[in-house]
Order: structure tokens, then C-alpha cells, then sequence
């Protein structure tokens, strides 16, 4: 079953909650909270984090202008839905510049509302996505397609698939560039989370200062140039899975704070007093062997113990090498610019088969990535890859020349690389350009700019 959203109807009229509440709780959809009046609201907001707000306008003490701007600033992922009378229809459309999602007119239609706390819910899961996606895209790029069919490899799905119907916290260990963090997001797929967030977080990446406020967010003036409170990436992923990648990084200052945020789903901002609580799944990956960190001090082992209810081991490249054919066809249809993606020939095959790739899949897509630029036929050679090879120091017997055009002494930038492929495939068509630019899977205007752009001597 699919996460409920929380819902939370702020009304001083009890007859007017009470109908809302009834109509709402039925709902296998939604897990509903009420307030009476605008002081109780902002309470409940402050404990727990909600998708929707359903406000009235018109209330004593703490009225629903001032509990809105509340939400705008100390949880701005919230949707506020206005509830108002038709005399109050003016103020409810300034609500909508101040932020709101929308206003319903007194009395209700339950089908409008209905419809609204959807269109509402969309709405955020919108704004999230956007966040995440533009967080995602300058950290990496790439699908999240899962390769291979090597009995270990199938093993491993099949237990990462048993483990995503839970909500146990799952540990996923693997050496660097084995693709923990598509196991991670496999198992939140499969999971009855699916419908909801999944927010990654490298904690290798971001400095241990900045690190608790990116998890669990702060409050305004908590400190120099906090000059309003954000929400934390906890809040962010309520309801859905959070990643916590490289977990083994993560320096002992925090750990207790995310041991405690683990064991009760409770936090306080930075600078904050106030506790929340939100339902997070944590799938965290790493590429250290944890219980050597906890001998040498620098891992809690009551952390590891929660983060580690269950395991899954992802192996390296080099004991599923029955995955590296289709591995390395997914790869070049991934990163060939042409219509009919180049292929690899037989003896090609045969050395990726023999290297041990200390570096695993993303050590593999990279190889690929350059023997398509060294390539200048249909089907790449073994010669594409030897100057990678012969740089990395491997022991694969080489039973070919490197490429007399290209230095094996020097270590070549990718720009270096495209220049001479480029030069290369111009004097192969005698430097026409349109047999050129065919065969290199650009344009004319592209190739005419790589001619300027190296200074090729070519005629007009």
C-alpha cells in the first residue's frame, strides 16, 4: 500500500471539522490532524511535517493569514488550500498571492475538495521533483537502468527486491563505481514508497559543518547569513526514501544526531527548539568496510547496527565478468552520437574480458567512452583501447601496437584525444568534410567548428 499524505484542517467552527475529518479519514489516501484556531496550527506544524493544509481565514487570536505566512517561510513545501465564506472571497484571492494553492467557498463540495487536495499534492511532489532533479543533475548524470544477468548479479536483485516490501533500513556495500546508488533507488522503486520522494545525499561531498544543516535543515538567524529557516532534505524526503551514500564519511560530531533521527524519525533544526518528526526509509550505501571503522573508532557501532537490519553486498565487475558484453553494448548505445551505435569486435571482447577493472562499472563506461573517440571504424578494436590499458599499467597480454598517432609516454586530455581522432578521420576521406562529419556522427557546422577550433589546415 502507497504512503498516506498528511493533511492537517485548521477550522474554529467544530461542526465544520468534524465533517472534513469524517470525510477525509475514510479516505485510504490521507492521515488527517485538526486544529481549532491559528496558535494550535502552527504547534502541529512544528511537529510534523504536512502536505496539505486545509485554513480557514477567519479565526480568533492567531487568525489564517498569519498561520500562511507561518508555512510560507517555516515550511514552504506545504500546500495551504483556503477555506472561506463567499463574503470573504476578496481576501481569500490575496491569500493567493501570498502563496496559497487555492480557496474553496463555504459550504464544501466534497468532489471539489477532493480534486483540489490532489491538484494541491501534485503541485508539491512538482516542486520536490525540480529540486531533486536539479540537485541530481549537478552531481551526476546518467539512467537508472540496472545491467546484467551473471548469477550473482541475478542473486542480488532478487534480495533487494525481497527487501523493498519492508520498511526495514537497508546498508548497501560495494566498492566505488558498482552502482550502489541504483540499488538504492531499485529498492525504493519496488518499495510502497514508490509514489513518494527519493532524495540522495553524498555525504563524502559535503563538509561536516554543512552537513547537519542539509540533512535536517535550520532556522532563521541560527546562523551569519541564515536569513531565513530551510527545510532539511528529511523533510524534503517525508513519506519516501532517503539515500544516505558513502554513510561511512559522516564524522563522529554528527553521528549521534543521525542515530538519534533514526531510532525515533524526530529531529530539530539547526538553531530550532522544536521537535519534528517525519517517516523516512533509509537505504544507505558504502564503499568502506564498516565494522573495520568501528575498530578503529571512527563509527558508532550502535549506528551500524541500525543502519545495517539488512544488507546487500553488490560485487565488483570482476566476479560478474559474464555481465561485461551487455554491459559494455548498453554502454556505447548510452554514449554514441550515431543512429546505429558502433559495436565491438570479437578480440575486443575477449580483452575486456581479461581486465579486472579496479575501478568496476564506472571504470568500464569510461574505457568505452574513450575507445569511442579513438575508433574510427564500425567495430572497435582492441587497438581503441590500448592506450587506456597500457596507461592504467595492466598485466592483459597486448598482442597489438598502439596507434602510431597517439603518444603512449604522454598522458592525453579528452581534448587532446578528440583532436587527433578528428585529424585522423579527415585524412582518412582526404578531409571532406561531409564523409568526415557522417563517419564522426556530427553535423557539418559542428566539424567546420572543430577544424577553427584546433587550427586544421584544410581547403575550402
Amino acid at each position: 500500500m502507497a504512503k498516506k499524505y498528511n493533511l492537517l484542517i485548521v477550522d474554529d467552527e467544530e461542526y465544520l471539522r468534524t465533517i472534513l475529518e469524517n470525510e477525509l479519514g475514510d479516505s485510504d489516501e490521507f492521515n488527517v490532524d485538526t486544529a481549532s484556531d491559528g496558535s494550535h496550527a502552527i504547534n502541529k506544524i512544528q511537529q510534523k511535517v504536512y502536505d496539505v493544509v486545509l485554513l480557514d481565514i477567519k479565526m480568533p487570536r492567531v487568525g489564517g493569514i498569519e498561520v500562511l505566512q507561518f508555512v510560507q517561510e517555516y515550511s514552504p513545501t506545504t500546500q495551504v488550500i483556503i477555506l472561506t465564506n463567499y463574503a470573504d472571497i476578496k481576501t481569500a484571492i490575496q491569500t493567493i498571492k501570498m502563496g496559497a494553492y487555492d480557496f474553496l467557498a463555504k459550504p464544501y463540495d466534497i468532489d471539489e475538495l477532493f480534486n483540489t487536495i490532489h491538484r494541491a499534492i501534485e503541485r508539491k511532489e512538482l516542486f520536490i521533483n525540480n529540486k531533486l532533479m536539479k540537485s541530481e543533475l549537478s552531481r551526476k548524470g546518467g539512467g537508472n537502468e540496472l545491467i546484467g544477468q551473471s548469477p550473482t548479479f541475478v542473486k542480488m536483485i532478487e534480495n533487494a527486491e525481497r527487501f523493498a516490501n519492508s520498511d526495514s533500513f537497508v546498508l548497501v556495500q560495494g566498492a566505488s563505481g558498482t552502482g550502489k546508488e541504483l540499488i538504492a533507488n531499485f529498492i525504493h522503486r519496488k518499495s510502497p514508497r514508490s509514489n513518494r520522494p527519493f532524495v540522495a545525499v553524498n555525504c563524502a561531498s559535503i563538509p561536516d559543518t554543512l552537513l547537519e544543516t542539509e540533512l535536517f535543515g535550520h532556522e532563521k538567524g541560527a546562523f551569519t547569513n541564515a536569513y531565513a529557516s530551510k527545510q532539511g532534505l528529511v523533510e524534503v524526503a517525508n513519506g519516501g526514501t532517503l539515500f544516505l551514500d558513502e554513510v561511512g564519511d559522516i564524522s563522529p560530531a554528527i553521528q549521534p544526531k543521525l542515530l538519534r533521527f533514526l531510532e525515533s524519525g524526530e529531529f530539530r533544526r539547526v538553531g530550532g527548539t522544536n521537535v519534528l518528526t517525519v517517516d523516512v526509509r533509509v537505504v544507505s550505501a558504502s564503499n568502506k568496510d564498516l565494522r573495520e571503522e568501528v575498530k578503529a573508532g571512527r563509527f558508532r557501532e550502535d549506528l551500524l547496527y541500525r543502519l545495517n537490519v539488512v544488507t546487500v553486498f553488490v560485487p565488483p565487475l570482476r566476479e560478474r565478468k559474464e555481465d561485461i558484453p551487455v554491459l559494455a553494448e548498453y554502454f556505447l548505445r548510452k554514449k554514441s552520437k550515431l543512429k546505429n551505435p558502433k559495436t565491438l569486435a570479437p578480440a575486443t571482447i575477449d580483452l575486456l574480458m581479461k581486465y579486472d577493472y579496479p575501478g568496476n562499472i564506472r571504470e568500464l563506461e569510461h574505457v568505452l567512452e574513450g575507445a569511442l573517440l579513438l575508433s574510427s571504424g564500425d567495430e572497435i578494436e582492441p587497438s581503441d583501447l590500448s592506450i587506456y590499458f597500457q596507461h592504467r599499467g595492466s598485466d592483459v597480454p597486448m598482442a597489438f601496437q598502439v596507434n602510431d598517432i597517439l603518444s603512449t609516454s604522454d598522458s592525453l586530455s579528452l581534448d587532446e584525444l578528440e583532436r587527433q581522432h578528428i585529424e585522423r578521420v579527415l585524412r582518412k576521406h582526404a578531409y571532406n568534410r561531409t564523409k568526415s562529419a557522417d563517419e564522426l556522427g556530427i553535423s557539418k557546422k559542428t566539424l567546420y567548428l572543430k577544424i577553427k577550433q584546433y587550427g586544421f589546415k584544410v581547403g575550402e
